[in-house]
């Protein structure tokens, strides 16, 4: 059996910048496995900040810009300048391109969001599902990123 120490490294291994952290984070199942990353991130030197929407394609359109940058300035991963707020949109609209299919039916989504910054780069990660009907869900898993 391998060490559980061995196990860190690997994981810890996997966090070389802002996309992969963002994009593990994301995708964790459980509080422990995040405050584990979020405990790895911060060894690492980065900001980040871990949470979840769920909707239909138009609360997405909406409520997705502003709830990403309050979360990112609650947890101080972003100061509120024009600068910071304008990387974090860019970051989260290029990530939003490749989650949402192009449809013209509505769809609905359900995901985690990770933030993670690293002095001047900012990646948002968006991981979970859409579906046009809930037999029918995809798993989708996209990153953008920004330099601020």
């Amino acid at each position: 059996m391998m060490d559980n120490r061995i196990y860190e490294h690997i994981v810890e291994d996997m966090l070389v910048d802002t996309q992969s952290a963002a994009l593990c984070l994301a995708m964790s199942n459980t509080i422990l496995t995040e405050n584990a990353l979020k405990t790895m991130c911060d060894r690492k030197g980065y900001k980040c900040v871990v949470t979840e929407f769920g909707g239909n394609e138009t609360d997405f359109g909406r409520k997705i810009i502003g709830h990403i940058i309050g979360a990112c300035l609650n947890k101080k991963v972003i100061d509120k300048e024009v600068n910071e707020i304008h990387a974090v949109i860019h970051a989260a609209e290029e990530a939003s391109r490749g989650f949402l299919a192009s449809t013209s039916i509505m769809v609905n989504i359900a995901f985690k969001i990770a933030v993670v910054r690293h002095k001047t780069w900012l990646s948002v990660a968006f991981v979970g599902y859409s579906a046009l009907y809930y037999l029918t869900n995809h798993r989708r898993a996209c990153v953008g990123t920004m330099h601020i």
